[in-house]
């Protein structure tokens, strides 16, 4: 069973800024009725850091504090830190949206791949959801022989004509496609390091190096499959028949990295140390906080451009057949990597907004219209999809506090 801990409150720690104040009891009221270990929350607003909490313990088990610089897994919440990486590539002019990615990468044009866009690829249209084998932690540190396999892969679906979540493969794609358009050749996860995270000194990982010591990195604190059973409410419908159909795109989606996915995996450093770019990454929420903030109020830190912001902030381009999520079975959309803002996941002051949602509870977004970079995320994981109760308390509080509109729902 998921662990649960009695937290003292004087183990919420971090400040905010005058007249945010709400967003902080939304926090601690996460701990004060038990639905917490570990969490921090952080709000970059027009640049400045507003919001900057956090609290309880970083391992419920022997009961160790959570710490300023903690850092935490973040699960699919990567990938809006792979797709940041993604913008600041585009804005330096390395690949186009609209030109087949087998234009970078040749043997990527086979079995049914050869028209696929760049675009179709980052908004989850592709059909390459799924690997047809299982691959292992070596061959995922192997970037040359990943390549290899993701090529081979023939697509579900035609590409463009629908879209489905691309759970554990879109960074993989994402970083073969990085590191043949980068003049130097590099990977997603090195490529982040250096021309996001480094510029605005920002402590987040997409491969977590050696030199990281043990005791700053939560311990997550997972649940066993089994224990889907006593949750089934907390899920859409839909989603929950993805994850018990073994043959459902969803659960193949799953499958193809098993070593990633058993309930202790998030604790291995063997599992943190490869770079699996839409479900790996590990850091502080204060670092995902300002990435989006920097993105959302036109920081010129990471150098994005018009061009780019726009294709960031513009409603996505609808699959020929509709908006249904083919692996998650709701409606939505994605672009440039994120999730945009739905009927399934409102979150933001209006469409332009864009993020990325982690399993368990955690959630990081760039809203443009209110200059806001915001992130959440914890190590107890709960089963609520795609919003936790927890985010959206806090995330409700901080729009009441600048009185905006807030997608919340």
């Amino acid at each position: 069973m998921v662990l649960r801990v009695k937290v003292p409150v004087d183990l919420v720690c971090g400040d905010v800024d005058e007249g945010y104040g709400p967003v902080a009891d939304a926090f601690r009221a996460n701990f004060v009725n038990g639905h917490e270990i570990g969490a921090a929350c952080a709000i970059v607003r027009d640049g400045r850091l507003v919001v900057d909490l956090w609290g309880g313990y970083r391992d419920g088990h022997t009961t160790t504090a959570w710490e300023a610089d903690t850092l935490v897994s973040v699960f699919s919440a990567t990938k809006g830190m792979a797709g940041a990486a993604m913008a600041v590539a585009h804005s330096r002019g390395l690949f186009d949206l609209d030109v087949p990615v087998a234009s970078y990468w040749p043997e990527f044009a086979v079995n049914g791949k050869e028209a696929i866009t760049v675009r179709q690829l980052l908004a989850h249209q592709a059909g390459l959801a799924v690997l047809d084998r299982k691959i292992t932690l070596d061959e995922v540190a192997d970037h040359d022989r990943m390549g290899v396999l993701l090529a081979a892969q023939r697509p579900l679906w035609e590409p463009g004509s629908r879209h489905g979540y691309h759970a554990v493969t879109l960074g993989w794609y994402e970083s073969q496609l990085l590191s043949r358009v980068d003049p130097q050749g590099r990977t997603l996860g090195r490529f982040f390091a250096e021309e996001v995270a480094g510029p605005l000194q920002a402590e987040f990982h997409i491969g977590v190096p050696d030199e990281v010591p043990d005791e700053r990195i939560a311990t997550i604190h997972a649940f066993k499959p089994p224990e889907m059973l006593l949750n089934l409410g907390k899920m859409p419908r839909q989603v929950l028949v993805g994850m018990l159909n073994p043959r459902s795109v969803l659960s193949r989606s799953m499958r193809c990295f098993p070593e990633l996915m058993q309930p202790d995996a998030w604790n291995r450093r063997a599992s943190l140390r490869v770079e699996a770019p839409s479900v790996n990454g590990t850091g502080q929420p204060r670092a995902i906080a300002r990435i989006y903030g920097a993105l959302a109020s036109g920081d010129d830190s990471l150098g994005i451009g018009e061009a780019t912001r726009r294709e960031l902030e513009r409603p996505p381009a609808a699959p020929t057949s509709g908006t249904r999520d083919v692996a998650l079975g709701l409606e939505g959309g994605y672009a440039m990597g994120f999730l945009k803002p739905g009927p399934a996941m409102r979150f933001g002051s209006s469409s332009r907004a864009y993020g990325t949602p982690g399993g368990g509870g955690s959630l990081g977004f760039a809203d443009p219209d209110a200059g806001v970079g915001y992130a959440y995320a914890m190590n107890r994981l709960d089963f609520h999809l795609p919003v936790d109760p927890r985010e959206r308390a806090i995330r409700h509080a901080f729009y009441t506090c600048i009185g905006g509109s807030p997608q919340h729902r």
